[in-house]
Formats: C-alpha cells, structure tokens, sequence
C-alpha cells in the first residue's frame, strides 16, 4: 500500500464529511488500515489497563489477562460492524460490510492518539492533574462517537435522523446477540454436564 493509504485515516479524523465521503465513492479507504487502527487499538487497552498511573488505574494486576482485552475490544467492533450491517439491509442502506468496517475503524483513531500518550502522562500525574486525564478520555470518546455518527450517515447515505435510529437499533441488535449467544451458550454448557452425568451413571451400573 502507498504512503498516502495510511496517511488518509488522519485526514478523515479532521475532515470527516469530505474523507467518509472519498472513501465510499473515491476508494480511498482500506480495509487493511481500519483493521490496523483496530490492532492499536487492542495495545492501547491492554497497555492502559497495565500500565496506567495507580491515580487512575484501579485494576487488580494479578486479575489482569491481555486475552480478556483482546476478546473485549475486537467483539464488540465486529459485533457492531456485523449489527449495523444487518440493520441497515432492511433500511435501505447503501453501505457494504467492507465500508461500515472501514468507517468504524477509521473513527477509532482518536481514541488511540489520545489514549497511548495519556496512558504515559498518567504515571507522572498528580491528584490534581488527573482531571485532564479524565477530560481528554471524553474527549476522545466524544471525537469518536461524532466520526462513527458521520460514518454510519455518509456511508448509507442517511439523514441525520435516521442515522440516529439506525445507531439505536444496532445497539439494541448488538444486545440481543449477545443475550442469545449467552443463552445459548449456557444450555450448551447445561447440556454437556447432563450428557457427562447419563455417561458416569451408565459406566457405574455396568
């Protein structure tokens, strides 16, 4: 890929309208480099959750797993990419599961080049100063939910309003899955201790 492919998810942190629109229709996006951004993402929460200053950070270190990280930073981005994709088919949405992925990996940005250097800061951070901390956290959060909302628009091609609903209903999508797949989850795991409890007890009579 050209230099100008990495380059480009900084121009759409800055100029989101004009960049999410380039990348539906202009082909400036790549799926390689919202997947990129979704891996920093991952080191980014791995590396806060570790190594973030005890003014801020409250976890336990002998609880900590990278994997756990992991599994709770790419599922829910697939979770939403796969919902959103889904919602949006039965409202006549433009956008391709390759561009809703690009879209929200591109929207991610922010969130890591706040995060990673705060994450540094926080160690050397007074009691006092850690409301920034806190302040630039929202801030990123808030730069990203305004580029996935401008994502979502540009990419099917919605009006503001409708985007919004759209953006409801994946959350509500996402948490329907996730109840599911919990539910699911269980009775299969009720099903294989019976299976194991019918096993032992016929190896016992014999």
């Amino acid at each position: 890929m050209k230099l100008e492919h990495y380059k480009y998810p900084f121009h759409v942190i800055l100029h989101p309208f004009d960049g999410f629109w380039d990348m539906k229709y202009e082909g400036k996006g790549k799926v390689r480099i919202a997947l990129i951004i979704v891996a920093m993402m991952v080191l980014n929460v791995v590396l806060q959750r570790q190594f973030a200053g005890f003014l801020v950070n409250f976890n336990d270190p002998r609880l900590l797993n990278s994997l756990d990280d992991i599994q709770y930073t790419v599922l829910p981005f697939l979770l939403f990419c796969i919902a959103n994709w889904a919602i949006t088919t039965l409202m006549e949405g433009e956008g391709k599961f390759s561009e809703i992925v690009m879209a929200t990996g591109y929207a991610l940005l922010p969130l890591v080049l706040i995060n990673l250097p705060l994450t540094y800061i926080s160690r050397f951070m007074t009691m006092e100063e850690t409301a920034f901390y806190y302040l630039f956290n929202a801030l990123g959060v808030l730069w990203f939910l305004y580029l996935l909302f401008v994502g979502v628009m540009t990419v099917h091609q919605y009006t503001p309003f409708k985007t919004i609903m759209t953006l409801l209903l994946t959350v509500i999508a996402m948490g329907v899955v996730v109840f599911l797949g919990t539910l699911l989850f269980s009775m299969a795991v009720q099903m294989y201790y019976f299976v194991v409890d019918i096993y032992r007890e016929l190896i016992f009579r014999m």
